[in-house]
């Protein structure tokens, strides 16, 4: 009845010439800026806008250095201003054009392939919106003893500097800060940017770059990468071969029930894969099961997997501008072998011949494959007891409020999906009235769930509280179905919630790695007070932020201590889940050591882990 009345209503909606509007080229990107970067965010996720920004200047550099010119690329970050700087040395922007290239839609070099030969920011079209989504933009280009400059404000030129004589070498110098307007309350996370540049190093070959004055460099490239991202050793020595326009590296793990991939085309990190990358495991599998001459299940060759891959490809498709998922089917545009017959054919020949040179690896390989049949065989009563435990409890589970757009989606909000993990009906309930019904989901605990460290992966499955949490997540068989691209838990700041929040990570760390390390799991700040007049309430995340409130609002000030989130009110949980919303992402690297530091906060140590938390505790006094 109610979409009956609205559509009664939109019909009698004018439609005349003062309703089609025209955009300026930054007016639109500035409205619609999730076509451009993906979307916003506060910097807390690896894939926030503010990273999309500094990844289109330094793809620009790149290219640059694909062409043969220039192989250092400078990139400084000023933490306490936010100001961003790129300088490469390549050829600079043709002075004439400088400022047509960063602030004229459709005009850049990147439509000439013969300029650009497999580049990555192939559309022209990444300058353009760091510029349009930046308060302040600085272009410099130096060419033969000449430079030019212009500076912009949110896509607007301030002013222009004419063409001038210069002692400096040739190349581009891009300055800018990130609109305060759009990205609320946003900081950089230092280890997003060192991640980002090293991708960059072990894709460009003699390529060294220079962050905040640390050179980052790779004489090996994928071979580096697995060797600098597992967080133990492969079973076998790693596996590295390149031919042609593409490279891949591999090696096993001793975990079961997981796959790592690190994909790349032209440099550029397809977080979600794509073509590439369901080729390249095809071919893995297609490849093995030739060798060994036995038709392994594709799971048992393929878990444990860790692999980098690299294609070079021209003029590649991607789905959206932020190119984390290649879309191309051909190797080129117009002639050519499509991506699959191109790596498979790669794979199939080159493994084959690597694996009779080398048998020892070969054995070793088998006996992972053999071992991964075992646990699958020992697993499958389990997970059909769970599945059908998980059907009958799901109709009528009341722990999980789903969400209507889902990470594997199509949708352009997919990346807001979000899953929260609460302590408690009492902090659900607040999360659950207030949240975006559209992109937020709630999963509510019961108390504290069980220890899940040194337990073998049945446990996921034979647990109830488990089991329907993984179910929720959807990564059963592998991390392409994931359905929330960020992972929240949700906890009290106390004794009982941290504790919580450790068993929580336990579980993901012990079954889920790669959620982790591909950035999916945070933990979610709420206020620990409330400061308020008559016209105005801030909300506070420590002392000194109560400290500076109470400056500001000067007289009759009320200041409530939250002890739980199930204290807070619906209405005022909108705001700590919203636009405004503070997560602390959950960063793993090799240094981590997820089986050492699971050791250490989970296992039986329990003398020296009591010493630590005795030298390391924290209170606050309550006034």
């Amino acid at each position: 009845m109610q979409v009956m009345m609205e559509n009664e209503e939109n019909k009698n909606i004018k439609y005349t010439e003062d309703n089609v509007i025209t955009l300026k080229w930054n007016e639109h990107i500035r409205l619609r800026p999730g076509m451009y970067i993906g979307k916003l965010g506060t910097g807390a996720s690896y894939d926030d806008g503010i990273y999309v920004l500094i990844k289109e200047i330094i793809d620009n550099s790149i290219d640059e250095f694909a062409m043969g010119n220039g192989n250092t690329i400078e990139v400084n970050i000023d933490f306490e201003s936010k100001k961003v700087r790129v300088r490469d040395y390549g050829r600079g922007i043709p002075l004439g054009k400088t400022v047509d290239c960063v602030a004229k839609m459709n005009t850049g070099a990147k439509y000439d392939s013969n300029t650009f030969k497999k580049s990555v920011g192939m559309n022209g079209v990444g300058t353009k919106a760091v510029n349009a989504l930046s308060e302040y933009f600085r272009v410099q280009s130096i060419v033969d003893g000449k430079t030019k400059i212009a500076e912009f404000s949110k896509g607007e030129l301030i002013k222009e500097y004419d063409i001038a004589p210069i002692e400096s070498k040739n190349g581009t110098i891009i300055e800018f800060i990130p609109d305060k307007s759009l990205f609320d309350n946003y900081s950089f996370i230092d280890e997003y940017v060192v991640k980002m540049i090293w991708n960059y190093a072990y894709l460009n070959k003699g390529l060294s770059l220079i962050y905040n004055g640390n050179k980052i460099k790779s004489q090996n490239g994928l071979l580096d990468l697995l060797n600098n991202n597992m967080d133990s050793e492969g079973l076998y020595p790693i596996i590295h071969i390149k031919e042609g326009d593409f490279e891949y590296a591999f090696t096993h793990s001793d975990k079961v029930l997981t796959e790592e991939h690190y994909a790349f085309v032209n440099g550029q990190h397809t977080t979600q894969g794509g073509t590439h990358l369901v080729a390249f495991r095809e071919a893995i599998v297609r490849s093995l099961k030739d060798f060994y001459k036995k038709d392994y299940e594709p799971s048992d060759i393929r878990n444990g997997l860790v692999s980098a891959i690299s294609l070079r490809i021209k003029e590649p498709v991607f789905e959206s501008q932020t190119k984390t998922k290649l879309g191309s089917m051909n190797m080129d545009k117009d002639k050519g072998p499509t991506v699959r017959n191109y790596i498979n054919d790669i794979v199939k020949r080159t493994l084959d011949d690597f694996l009779h040179i080398h048998s020892d690896i070969a054995d070793l390989i088998l006996q992972k494959i053999i071992q991964n049949e075992k646990e699958r065989k020992g697993m499958q009563n389990v997970k059909k007891l769970a599945k059908e435990s998980a059907k009958k409890v799901s109709l009528t589970n009341k722990k999980l409020r789903d969400c209507r757009i889902h990470y594997n989606s199509k949708d352009e909000r997919r990346l807001e999906t979000t899953l929260f993990i609460t302590e408690g009906d009492s902090a659900s309930g607040s999360i659950t009235k207030s949240r975006d019904v559209k992109t937020q989901a709630v999963f509510s605990l019961r108390g504290k769930p069980l220890n899940t460290f040194g337990k073998s992966k049945s446990v996921v499955y034979e647990n109830e509280e488990f089991n329907l949490l993984h179910n929720a997540l959807n990564i059963d068989e592998d991390m392409d179905n994931l359905r929330y691209n960020n992972i929240v838990i949700a906890t009290d700041a106390d004794v009982d919630g941290m504790h919580i929040r450790m068993l929580m990570m336990t579980f993901f760390l012990q079954f889920y790695p790669d959620l982790v390390k591909s950035g999916h799991i945070y933990i979610l700040q709420t206020p620990l007070f409330r400061v308020r007049n008559k016209k105005e309430t801030k909300y506070c995340y420590s002392e000194d932020e109560k400290t500076d409130a109470i400056k500001k609002l000067k007289t009759q000030v009320e200041i409530t201590r939250f002890k739980g989130l199930g204290e807070i009110s619906p209405d005022e949980f909108v705001h700590f889940i919203g636009k405004d919303m503070r997560l602390d992402p959950v960063i793993l690297n090799k240094e981590s050591g997820i089986s050492d530091v699971l050791e250490y906060f989970m296992g039986k140590n329990t003398m020296e882990r009591q010493n630590y938390i005795i030298d390391n505790l924290r209170y606050e006094e309550i006034q």
